[in-house]
């Protein structure tokens, strides 16, 4: 029998994606610097776009002053002209613009930044400073005091301190809504005995510091969520650092997010191309032009909004993280917060993809506040970073020259509550770098 061709109505259900459906979900997934492609390739591509509400630019003006003649003779002779990347240097400059400063005290403040090394830090010493100030100028060591209190107010943390626990304190004082008042007190103070911390002298540190454990370990991880070489980002060199999209502050009462408006900037319709093209008959090209300008803003707006919500539910569940630090974390899968906010599992998982927060604790990306549930004896559940978080101190306890085993740790696991298998601390074991029991027994023994 021959096929004969026929015609047959029927009604299908399938899901088509639009284009600005496509963007939507291409532009929650970007990472930052991913964004900013997009970005200025959508710049590039419709004259109708521009970044609204930028910056105020320094005014040249100002800057000229700044770089007087006699504020050139404070820096040293192998910088680069003004114009020229700075790097460092440059950001210290735009800050000291923006203070009420005197010409004189800039003038010091200049100085201080010529000694700065490539960590950041200064070498204090007066006689050496006024060596390198222009003939006839004298200066008191209260007037370099104070123009050093002023260049240790700016922006990075901790530039120039004139040793590690300055850095610290520095960086302890910028940063000081961030943590509860006693393990910051606390903090401060073990910067004063940082030999001993990397001793791991926990029973004399609690002696004189005269606190518990638990607080001397809340203070530690302060501490390490410092940078010791503050001007580590403003290397000439390549080096790749992390800018937070999301930020966790401290608020009466809880904890508030807001979204870093330095790593997305803000697209608008030119204005007055707008208003030019109001009331007008536009050809097709154009209006696309208006459509695509009018759908990149309203998806960005999205993006905003969603990765927003997601950080402010990860606020109000890992609560007990920001307070504490990672052995509070609490397990959470993206069908949770998916099912909590009525978003699309998949929508959780492109808004925290190369995203990343800044929390009192450190900078982690979103991802990892998401974590493996480990069951306790009481029947509550704790995150698998938590409890590798809990096995770190156990191991940094270690009596020396005796390591604890995987089942030794197991067992002190099990005393504080959280029961896993030997192989279970094993592979925690080795996913934190931690080597076996026999090899940090041997490498004891050779440093010995």
């Amino acid at each position: 029998m021959r096929a004969q061709p026929s015609l047959e109505l029927g009604q299908h259900q399938h899901l088509t994606l639009t284009p600005q459906l496509r963007q939507a979900l291409a532009l929650l997934q970007c990472s930052s610097q991913e964004l900013d492609q997009e970005i200025a390739q959508a710049l590039a591509d419709n004259p109708l776009l521009e970044i609204a509400d930028p910056e105020p630019a320094v005014q040249a003006e100002q800057l000229d002053r700044l770089w007087s003649q006699p504020a050139r003779a404070a820096l040293p002779e192998d910088l680069p002209e003004p114009g020229q990347p700075l790097g460092l240097i440059d950001h210290l400059l735009q800050q000291l613009h923006t203070t009420r400063a005197t010409e004189r005290d800039c003038l010091l403040v200049i100085r201080l930044m010529g000694e700065l090394d490539e960590r950041g830090y200064l070498e204090f010493d007066p006689a050496a400073l006024a060596d390198g100030l222009p003939p006839g100028l004298e200066v008191e060591d209260e007037e370099w005091l104070t123009a050093l209190s002023l260049l240790q107010s700016f922006d990075p943390a901790g530039v120039a301190a004139r040793d590690l626990p300055e850095c610290l304190r520095l960086q302890l004082r910028a940063r000081a809504d961030e943590w509860p008042p006693d393990v910051l007190a606390c903090a401060r103070r073990l910067t004063e005995h940082l030999e001993d911390l990397g001793a791991g002298r926990w029973g004399r540190l609690c002696a004189a510091l005269g606190c518990e454990r638990a607080l001397l370990d809340a203070a530690h991880r302060v501490l390490r969520c410092l940078d010791p070489r503050p001007a580590g980002a403003w290397r000439t060199d390549p080096v790749h650092y992390v800018v937070p999209d999301v930020l966790f502050h401290r608020a009466a009462g809880g904890w508030r997010v807001s979204l870093n408006p330095a790593v997305e900037p803000r697209v608008r319709l030119n204005p007055e191309l707008a208003d030019g093209l109001e009331g007008q008959a536009l050809s097709p090209e154009l209006r696309d032009r208006v459509r695509e300008a009018r759908s990149l803003i309203h998806n960005l707006d999205q993006r905003r909004q969603t990765i927003l919500r997601v950080a402010e539910y990860l606020a109000q569940h890992q609560r007990a993280f920001l307070e504490s630090g990672v052995a509070a974390l609490r397990p959470l899968t993206l069908r949770e917060v998916a099912q909590a906010l009525e978003l699309h599992e998949s929508t959780i998982s492109r808004a925290t993809r190369l995203k990343y927060a800044q929390t009192p604790w450190g900078v982690h990306e979103l991802k990892f506040f998401f974590g493996t549930v480990v069951q306790t004896r009481s029947g509550e559940e704790t995150s698998a970073l938590a409890v590798q978080e809990l096995m770190r101190g156990l191991l940094a306890a270690e009596p020396a020259g005796k390591p604890l085993s995987d089942m030794r740790l197991a067992q002190m696991l099990s005393e504080r509550d959280v029961v896993i298998a030997r192989r279970t601390v094993a592979k925690y074991r080795e996913a934190m770098g931690v080597p076996p029991a026999s090899v940090r027994k041997a490498r004891g023994a050779a440093d010995g």
